[in-house]
């Protein structure tokens, strides 16, 4: 499938290198307040203190360097662009949204932070570890032609490469989104050439794609309250439409409001009857990768 030819715009990835963690920045600069040396070198980037002043440098080209006060400024939480004209938080800031990489200590990979909500599971695991659990739960295999829906950082796309997918078409609707990718170091596979990022609104975008055209959708959407429009009725028959005959949905949701009424929440219900309807079969939710599977049936 080649996107242009249904009218798509495809996002050209490419990845920078031009970023370093914060905790990595704050525990050098500890050093540096105890008037100790120190040196270390993480990925690209180089860590140094000397003589009390804080260096940062990117493969020996771009440096910055900061003094005590400075660098007591810094979120060990963040990740932060190193810049001729400086250390800049990754992050995005404009009316009504904020957006941030975020990276706490002992965190192995960054997730995303969209208006104070983590687009990842954290607690008890990683993000790269939530995508693969998600990846295993559509059973992906080698070969398969799979549809991400919402890229985010491009873990699960990625996931599915790792699995052997011989072709990942993503969907993300923000540039800037898949601008703090490009500076997060864990996503840069998503430079792969299997890897086809579709830039627009899914609910759009699913409607222009051809019938019967994925072995696999993984479906990772934002909260019902944010994008009701990805969980209705319309969306989930489009979803049927484009997977093959056989295909397996992977559709995260957490487990909202699973306190009311009996067994999963109403959101979570309210999923699994609109998937019915829309002509889905097989459906159970996956503890692990905390979503639905479903499966559209081989023969109608």
């Amino acid at each position: 499938m080649e996107p242009t030819t249904y009218g798509l715009e495809v996002y050209r990835f490419q990845p920078r290198r031009a970023a370093v963690p914060g905790y990595l920045l704050v525990d050098v600069a500890a050093e540096c307040s105890e008037g100790r040396n120190e040196r270390i070198e993480w990925g690209y980037s180089t860590v140094s203190c000397s003589d009390g002043v804080l260096e940062v440098s990117i493969n020996g080209a771009i440096s910055v360097t900061l003094d005590s006060a400075e660098a007591r400024l810094l979120r060990e939480d963040y990740m932060y662009m190193v810049t001729g004209k400086g250390l800049i938080p990754i992050e995005v800031r404009r009316p009504g949204a904020y957006m941030r990489l975020h990276n706490p200590r002992g965190l192995k990979t960054p997730t995303l932070i969209i208006n104070g909500i983590h687009m990842h599971r954290i607690v008890g695991m990683d993000p790269v570890s939530d995508a693969r659990a998600k990846v295993a739960a559509a059973r992906v295999k080698r070969g398969h032609v799979v549809l991400d829906v919402c890229t985010g950082l491009g873990y699960t796309a990625i996931a599915s490469l790792e699995r052997g997918a011989s072709r990942v078409y993503t969907i993300e609707v923000s540039r800037e989104v898949l601008a703090l990718a490009e500076l997060n170091p864990s996503s840069k596979r998503l430079a792969d050439r299997r890897a086809v990022i579709i830039l627009g609104d899914a609910s759009q975008v699913i409607g222009l794609l051809p019938d019967n055209s994925f072995d696999r959708v993984i479906h990772d959407p934002p909260r019902f309250n944010v994008a009701g429009e990805l969980y209705s009725s319309v969306f989930y028959r489009e979803i049927y439409r484009v997977l093959k005959p056989g295909g397996v949905l992977f559709h995260y949701t957490g487990e909202p409001m699973k306190t009311r009424g009996h067994g999963r929440g109403p959101i979570v219900r309210g999923v699994v009857e609109r998937l019915r309807a829309a002509g889905f079969t097989n459906i159970h939710f996956n503890d692990k990768a905390q979503g639905v599977v479903a499966r559209k049936p081989r023969s109608l």
